[in-house]
């Protein structure tokens, strides 16, 4: 099992840039892009209220807990 992280989805359904995000929430620009393309290792709590927040969604939204068999990124 892991948690996939589904900023990317997220983002382009609100039409929003990686560094849009960055901006609005004050989260550094690479941590953003580590999101964004599944290589997070660690995760503040903060960093997903503030993005939540921003994109009005709950973290359940944003995070998945999936099987490796599912992993395709």
């Amino acid at each position: 099992m892991y948690v996939h992280v589904n900023l990317k989805e997220i983002l382009n359904e609100k039409n929003m840039s990686q560094r849009e995000l960055s901006k609005v929430t004050g989260i550094r620009a690479a941590s953003i892009h580590d999101m964004y393309n599944n290589q997070v290792i660690r995760l503040p709590l903060k960093n997903l209220a503030l993005i939540c927040a921003v994109l009005n969604c709950s973290i359940a939204d944003l995070l998945q807990l999936r099987s490796k068999e599912d992993e395709t990124d």
